[in-house]
């Protein structure tokens, strides 16, 4: 066995170990390391099958960092996250950034003292929202009538106002979002948060998508990739809906030649020649990744027909997702069974929102009727988003659960055409709410016209490094050395946004 140092996961930019491995003997006692060093590489899902069956001698069962709950470096304030992607880019002037000036000049020429470059259009006039606009909660916070169930959490909510992409289009800007770079081949912030912070449970991954079932958003699996990162820290895809939710976990039907003793003896085989194949490639984590995957399968045969069912969930919370409406009921169910995920350990769920899938239009992108296809999309959205975060809160979840609302940019506030509007990276709207950020309160300001952030302009790298924080996590330190460069998720950017965060 070799006997070298215990590779650290999480390091500074010098990858000193910090928190864990070698740096803390008391987070990895002799089972642990018997079975990352053995077991690892043995256990499989043969040895969890053994082991349930109570067939091994002394079942070594893997730790999950469980002691890391309280966070990496500080303590912490939330364990999971819930983030909800709005694939299309949603308009931030037609849903919470409210603009009397906007309303006042509506139908006038966009002029707001410079030229205006838009990305498939000539700005037309100054183009107020279809929906009316009201103050919600006690802060009084100004949502639009597209929104009102998420107006009814105003309370909950921390707003920020003066989000800004680097792109204008929408594959880049939705890597960015989920990322912290325009480019692919970087690991998503859920892969990251696996990687820093590991797991709550044995039996569900750490890092869970919930597409959106009418297809994928602009880059489709990338946008959910572990990037350089070990293969095993990328997300795994639920189809919420499907007979088959999770592709080949069960084999098909028609295999009546598999059997539990075949299986077995499968397995074994299989395991030896993962033995032979790793000795050959020392250090590939695609094996890793893949022994783990079977691990887990075995577990998620047992563990995912329960949790993804919902039947037996009462009346009532059905009807509060929005599951007894047609509209409703696709969001709905993957916001009720992100819950169900949520409560039994799954560390970071992603649910999307809208399809990039051509004509008509399924998702946020109102280029050609903006009243029409927000309208489609919020109501779809709206209802569920409110009820997993009363939900939550219920259920005493939302005090360690963050829920994020976010989209890969903003529109414009004049007119494309008669009825749409074009992109715009220069501002959009993010919020989060629950897991120690604070409520009822916004952060950051547009300019008059919903134009361009004009007070505290913000990046994805300030929200990725308030969501780290929140979680107990220093986000200059969370690094991984990749082609001689200690990456990070904030890159070289990034700072805590403490306005929102609370006490």
């Amino acid at each position: 066995m070799n006997q070298g140092p215990i590779p650290c996961h999480v390091c500074s930019s010098r990858q000193t170990p910090v928190a864990f491995g070698a740096s803390d003997p008391g987070l990895l006692d002799r089972r642990e390391f018997l079975w990352r060093f053995g077991g690892g590489l043995g256990g499989i899902a043969l040895a969890h099958l053994l082991g349930a069956e109570g067939l091994l001698a002394d079942a070594v069962v893997p730790r999950t960092r469980a002691a890391l709950n309280g966070g990496l470096h500080h303590p912490a304030k939330a364990k999971r996250v819930v983030q909800l992607f709005m694939s299309g880019a949603a308009s931030q002037c037609d849903t919470f950034d409210y603009k009397p000036e906007l309303i006042r000049r509506s139908g006038q020429k966009f002029d707001p003292g410079e030229k205006v470059e838009l990305f498939q259009s000539d700005p037309g006039a100054v183009m107020k929202s279809p929906w009316e606009w009201r103050p919600r909660g006690q802060c009084g916070k100004w949502i639009s009538d597209l929104v009102p169930h998420i107006g009814s959490c105003a309370d909950d909510i921390a707003f920020i106002h003066s989000m800004i992409s680097k792109s204008n289009v929408h594959g880049l800007a939705t890597f960015m979002q989920n990322t912290g770079f325009l480019l692919p081949g970087f690991p998503a912030m859920g892969a990251w948060i696996s990687y820093g912070l590991g797991s709550l449970t044995d039996n569900l991954p750490t890092f869970v998508v919930l597409p959106d079932l009418r297809g994928f958003a602009p880059n489709g699996p990338a946008n959910w990739s572990s990037g350089f990162l070990p293969a095993t820290h990328q997300g795994t895809m639920i189809r919420v809906g499907k007979p088959n939710p999770i592709f080949d976990l069960f084999p098909p039907e028609s295999a009546k030649y598999i059997t539990s003793e075949s299986e077995k003896e499968g397995l074994a085989l299989l395991q030896k020649m993962n033995r032979q194949y790793q000795a050959a490639r020392e250090g590939d984590s695609r094996l890793d990744a893949r022994v783990a995957s079977y691990e887990l399968a075995a577990k998620l045969q047992l563990s995912a027909p329960e949790v993804l069912d919902i039947s037996r969930e009462s009346e009532t919370t059905r009807k509060l997702y929005g599951l007894d409406e047609t509209i409703t009921e696709d969001f709905g169910r993957r916001c009720l069974t992100a819950r169900r995920l949520l409560e039994r350990g799954v560390r970071f769920i992603q649910v999307w929102s809208g399809a990039d899938n051509g004509f008509p239009r399924r998702n946020w992108d109102s280029h050609e009727d903006l009243a029409r296809d927000h309208l489609d999309m919020g109501r779809s959205m709206d209802k569920p988003t409110a009820a997993l975060i009363k939900d939550l809160k219920v259920r005493g979840l939302l005090d360690d659960t963050i829920v994020m609302w976010t989209t890969e940019f903003g529109r414009m506030p004049c007119s494309q055409g008669a009825k749409g509007r074009d992109h715009n990276p220069f501002t959009f709207t993010t919020w989060l709410a629950g897991g120690g950020s604070k409520g009822g309160v916004s952060y950051g300001e547009s300019d008059e016209w919903s134009y361009k952030a004009s007070v505290n302009p913000t990046y994805c790298y300030d929200v990725h490094a308030t969501v780290l924080h929140l979680l107990g996590v220093d986000h200059t330190k969370l690094t991984f050395r990749h082609n001689g460069i200690d990456r990070r998720l904030t890159d070289v950017h990034g700072e805590v946004i403490n306005e929102i965060v609370s006490g």
